[in-house]
C-alpha cells in the first residue's frame, strides 16, 4: 500500500471563502493522518483569455491585473490560515500555487499533474433554482475527477 501513495498529494482548491478555509483545515488534518503533502490551488478565472483588472482597495484609482491581485490574496490567505492554526504543521509546509483558466479544468489538470490522491474542496451548498442556474464547480469536480473528492461545507 505504501507504493500507491508514493509522491501523492492532497489537492485543496480555494477561493478565499469561509468554505475554502474549512476545506483547507480538514485537508490539513487528513494530510497529517495520511502523511501526505498538501497543495493549495487558487484558479484565477480567465474569461475567454481576456486580461482582466481589479480595482485595488485602498489604492486610489489604481488598477491591477487579476493575476497580480490574486497572487497577493493567496499569499495573505495562506499567512492568515497559518497564523490562525499554528498547530497544523501541514499548513506550514503546504505548497500554494495559482493557475489561470476555467476552474474545474485547472483543478482536474492540477490533480492529474500532481498525482493527487484526493481533492478536498469547499462548497456553498446551493440548492434549488440557484444551483440549476449557476451550477456548482464542486459538483462538476465530483462528477469528472477520477480520484476521490471530499466536499466540505462551513457551518459557522
Amino acid at each position: 500500500m505504501a507504493s500507491k501513495t508514493k509522491n501523492q498529494t492532497i489537492l485543496v482548491p480555494i477561493d478565499f471563502s469561509p468554505h475554502s478555509e474549512a476545506a483547507l483545515v480538514c485537508a490539513a488534518e487528513m494530510a497529517e493522518v495520511l502523511n501526505l503533502p498538501l497543495v493549495v490551488l487558487h484558479v484565477v478565472h480567465d474569461l475567454a483569455q481576456a486580461p482582466g483588472y481589479y480595482a485595488v482597495k485602498g489604492r486610489k484609482k489604481h488598477m491591477a491585473r487579476m493575476e497580480d491581485v490574486a497572487t497577493e490574496m493567496l499569499e495573505n490567505f495562506m499567512r492568515e490560515i497559518r497564523e490562525k492554526y499554528p498547530e497544523r504543521q501541514t499548513l506550514k509546509d503546504a505548497q500554494a500555487i495559482q493557475a489561470v483558466g476555467l476552474p474545474v479544468t485547472r483543478i482536474l489538470e492540477t490533480a492529474s499533474k500532481l498525482n493527487a490522491r484526493m481533492i478536498i474542496m469547499g462548497s456553498m451548498g446551493r440548492t434549488g433554482i440557484s444551483h440549476v442556474l449557476l451550477g456548482s464547480k464542486a459538483e462538476q469536480v465530483v462528477r469528472l475527477a477520477p480520484i476521490p473528492v471530499m466536499i466540505i461545507k462551513d457551518n459557522s
